[in-house]
């Protein structure tokens, strides 16, 4: 069966990748990649031929074969079927739905008629897989993070380096130059094999356009000797440098050949396309179980060196993920010794791969994390739903970064992130950076309040600042407030406008803190004749949040008057708005 499904898989490719492409301008909505299985599997058990498609087929496939055979039930149920009906479209649309297939009309209600059937046999997986989980105590893979989620939360703070940084150590990355060189060579619309993309005589270019060296003739096919030129296409792939074209061709990017890219942002979005390409650096073995037990050391590695503070000796991280890797799987000593016996030490290739991506640098036997690899774990931490006090340095950090990391800080740790940044600046430039940061979303309180509170704390040195400040609607209440507290001759005195807008902000931060804070800040403001005498005139405020906090009050607080006289008063706001 195993052989049968190779094949099937490899038929299938082309018209998958042209699948794809017409999908992202098509059916962009639609998750192209949870076709694969639906497709192969029709392929197997339901017809020969890939374009003919009958109404009973998507009952066999859907409902008989893919909860056997399924891998994510959540993503399926979420979109399995929508994206069938993408492609049945799309086989439609580019005449491939061959002779003897149902119309596409017939299809697309049967897909509809059965769509809540395959959610619910996929939510039952799930339920099963819960259970299964709750039963069973399973050992975590070796490159899991989950286990060390306890001691990466108790990490001191991490500090990350500004982009411009970041993207300069991207360019040096020599991996991402191969990557690019093989996309160089490989050109435009060049056709490519269903067994082995390229011939023997392609891949001997492709290793001398790298610089990488041939293997030695043996017994295996060429292409099931050259790993690592495999690996370089594929990180090719996940950077866009290289793309599907048609249904057996593949070109270079028509940017690709400009890399390294001049603009930040775009050299660290190539970075970030590939940070999930550490798993090449995983030893690649001959027996395909002892490749799986070592599978994920290159993340385990890494969260190593993470909690050991970005750097530790090598002949530790040996040891320890050694001792891992017999752990976690029956076989992962005998790998081990396999992996030693091929590569002198299984970290070889793991060390090479992130060295060549530009995450860690080993130095008298000390492994150690690059700013580029720091920034990399953090986000890999981050997509385990792993939290990290991770922060820019202090000399990276700009007012926003600050205003926004502060909001979320114990009001000590604050007040020292401030004082640490403000030894950095002089006051005055500190206090318009601080107000210019908070004028960029109007909408943000929270910073808002954050800014007034440390650029109130300069005094006088900042009335230049809140000056400027006047011309921000969204800061005038703040400004006119401290330049009247700091007696500045001119300034315009604060208007009741100015002070339904600082009640506005306060209620918004309240009403982010849950409905007990929300009630208790709409007591602060007074009894209930004072509040609906506000509610009576604070609906002309042009508050971003106005309405919002308008509803909010009529359904929380307990007194039937400020209920009617909220209600009234989103009444009056909804109409002006209009």
């Amino acid at each position: 069966m195993t052989d049968r499904i190779e094949a099937a898989a490899a038929e299938l490719r082309p018209l998958l990748q042209e699948f794809i492409l017409w999908a992202r301008e098509n059916a962009p909505g639609s998750d192209s990649n949870l076709v694969g299985p639906v497709v192969l599997w029709h392929r197997l058990i339901a017809s020969d031929n890939v374009g003919r498609w009958k109404r009973a087929d998507l009952r066999t496939v859907l409902l008989d074969r893919m909860p056997q055979v399924v891998e994510d039930p959540d993503a399926a149920a979420d979109g399995m079927v929508s994206a069938v009906r993408a492609y049945l479209t799309f086989l439609s649309e580019t005449d491939r739905l061959a002779t003897g297939s149902s119309s596409l009309k017939e299809l697309l209600a049967e897909l509809d008629d059965l769509e809540d059937d395959f959610v619910d046999a996929m939510e039952d997986i799930v339920v099963d897989q819960d259970e299964y989980e709750d039963d069973e105590e399973e050992d975590e893979g070796l490159g899991d993070f989950e286990p060390f989620a306890d001691e990466l939360a108790e990490l001191p703070t991490i500090r990350l380096r500004p982009d411009a940084e970041l993207a300069s150590a991207t360019r040096q990355a020599a991996l991402i130059s191969k990557a690019r060189d093989l996309a160089v060579w490989v050109g435009s619309e060049r056709r490519v094999g269903e067994t082995s993309l390229l011939t023997d005589a392609e891949i001997t270019e492709a290793l001398a356009a790298l610089g990488l060296p041939a293997p030695a003739p043996g017994g295996k096919p060429l292409a099931d000797s050259v790993p690592a030129l495999w690996n370089i296409w594929n990180l090719a792939i996940d950077l866009d440098f290289l793309q599907p074209e048609g249904e057996d061709t593949v070109s270079a990017d028509a940017d690709t050949a400009d890399w390294p890219f001049e603009e930040d942002d775009d050299a660290l979005d190539v970075w970030m396309a590939g940070l999930h390409s550490i798993d090449y650096g995983d030893p690649e073995l001959e027996d395909e179980d002892a490749t799986i037990a070592l599978s994920g050391l290159t993340r385990a590695l890494l969260v190593r060196v993470l909690l050991a503070t970005g750097s530790k000796p090598l002949a530790e991280l040996r040891t320890e993920l050694a001792e891992a890797a017999a752990e976690y799987d029956e076989r992962g000593a005998e790998a081990w010794a396999a992996a030693t016996a091929q590569y002198g030490d299984p970290l070889n290739p793991v060390l090479d791969w992130l060295a060549g991506y530009g995450m860690v640098e080993v130095e008298h036997d000390q492994v150690r994390l690059t700013p580029l690899g720091m920034e990399g774990v953090v986000h890999l931490t981050d997509d385990a739903d792993i939290e990290l006090d991770a922060r820019p340095a202090i000399d990276a950090m700009t007012a926003l970064d600050l205003l926004s990391f502060s909001a979320e800080l114990p009001e000590e740790e604050a007040d020292a992130e401030f004082a640490a940044w403000m030894e950095l600046r002089e006051p005055d430039r500190a206090a318009k950076e601080l107000l210019e940061a908070a004028a960029e979303d109007d909408a943000d309180a929270l910073i808002r309040v954050q800014a007034a509170s440390m650029v109130g704390s300069l005094g006088e040195v900042a009335v230049p600042a809140w000056q400027d400040a006047l011309d921000e609607p969204s800061l005038r209440p703040y400004a006119a407030t401290h330049l009247a507290q700091l007696g500045v001759d001119d300034a315009p005195p604060p208007t009741q406008a100015d002070t339904h807008w600082l009640i506005l902000d306060m209620l918004t931060i309240s009403a982010g803190l849950g409905r007990p804070e929300f009630v208790s800040s709409l007591d602060d403001i007074g009894n209930v004749p004072n509040l609906v005498n506000l509610l009576d005139v604070i609906w002309k405020v042009p508050h971003p949040h106005l309405e919002e906090l308008l509803e909010a009050i009529g359904k929380a607080h307990p007194d039937k008057q400020v209920g009617k006289a909220a209600k009234r008063a989103l009444f009056k706001a909804r109409s002006t708005h209009n």
